[in-house]
C-alpha cells in the first residue's frame, strides 16, 4: 500500500465510483482507515462523481457555479442531498404503510358488510324452511278433504285448512322459490367472504414485510430471551432456597 504513488490509488478510487462499486458508504470507511487515505478520499472529484451519479440534479448547480467545487462544499452538499433524499424515502415509507393500513381497514370492513348479509340470508332461509313443512300439511289435508274421512280427522283438517290465511299453493311456491334464491345469494357470499379473507390475509403479510426493521425486531427477540433468561434464574434461585431445608427435614429424620 505505501509503494503506491497518490495518483494510482485515486484513479483505483475513481475506477472504483465510475463503476459504481464503490458508494459513498464505501468511500467513508476507506477514508477512517488511514490519514492517507482519508485525505485522498476528500478528493473533490471523487465526491463530484458521487453527486453526479446518485444526484444527476445536483452536478448541474455544481457546473453552472453556483455551489463551489471545493472538496468540503461537495461533500456537504452530498450529506444535505442524502438526509432529504433519506427523509423522502422515508415519508414515501410512511404514506404507503398508512395506505395499506387503510385497505387492510377497508376490508375489514367489507367482511362484516358480507358476514351481515349473509347472517340475513341464512336467518330468511331458516324461516322458509321452518314454515314450508306446515304448509305442505295444510296443502294435504286440503287434498284429503275431498275423500271420505272420519269426522275427528276432518275436523281437525278443516280448522288447519282455515288458519291457513294465503293461498297454499301459491305461498309454497314462493317459499320453495325463496330457498333457491337463499342458497344462491349464501353461495356468492361465501364465496365473496372467502376473496376478502384472501385479500386481507395477503394486505397484512404486505404490512408485516413493509413494517419490518432488522434492528428493532432484533431488540425485540433479544429482550424476549432475556425476559425467559432472567425468569429461569429466578426459578432456579428459588429452588436453591429451597433445597437446604428439605436436606435439614431429611437429617433430623434420619436421627429420629
Amino acid at each position: 500500500m505505501a509503494d503506491l504513488p497518490d495518483e494510482m490509488w485515486r484513479q483505483i478510487l475513481e475506477i472504483g465510483i465510475r463503476s459504481s462499486n464503490l458508494t459513498y458508504k464505501d468511500l467513508c470507511c476507506v477514508s477512517i482507515s488511514c490519514r492517507r487515505l482519508h485525505r485522498l478520499s476528500n478528493d473533490a472529484v471523487l465526491w463530484s462523481f458521487l453527486l453526479s451519479s446518485d444526484f444527476p440534479h445536483a452536478e448541474a448547480s455544481v457546473s453552472n457555479g453556483t455551489v463551489s467545487s471545493s472538496s468540503s462544499s461537495l461533500k456537504s452538499m452530498y450529506r444535505i442531498k442524502f438526509d432529504r433524499e433519506r427523509a423522502r424515502k422515508a415519508a414515501a415509507h410512511r404514506r404507503a404503510v398508512l395506505r395499506l393500513e387503510s385497505q387492510i381497514a377497508g376490508h375489514l370492513r367489507n367482511l362484516q358488510e358480507i358476514q351481515m348479509k349473509l347472517n340475513e340470508e341464512t336467518e330468511k332461509m331458516k324461516a322458509a324452511v321452518t314454515e314450508l313443512p306446515n304448509l305442505r300439511k295444510v296443502r294435504q289435508a286440503s287434498v284429503a278433504l275431498n275423500v271420505w274421512q272420519p269426522e275427528v280427522i276432518r275436523g281437525w283438517q278443516k280448522q288447519m285448512v282455515g288458519q291457513c290465511v294465503v293461498p297454499v299453493d301459491a305461498r309454497i311456491n314462493a317459499l320453495e322459490m325463496e330457498l333457491r334464491l337463499c342458497r344462491q345469494q349464501i353461495a356468492g357470499f361465501d364465496n365473496a367472504y372467502r376473496n376478502e379473507k384472501r385479500r386481507l390475509d395477503a394486505a397484512k403479510e404486505r404490512l408485516v414485510v413493509m413494517k419490518y426493521h432488522p434492528l428493532r425486531d432484533y431488540k425485540s427477540t433479544s429482550s424476549g430471551v432475556d425476559e425467559c433468561n432472567s425468569q429461569r434464574k429466578k426459578l432456579k434461585r428459588g429452588s436453591d432456597s429451597k433445597a437446604p431445608g428439605t436436606n435439614e427435614k431429611k437429617l433430623k429424620l434420619e436421627d429420629a
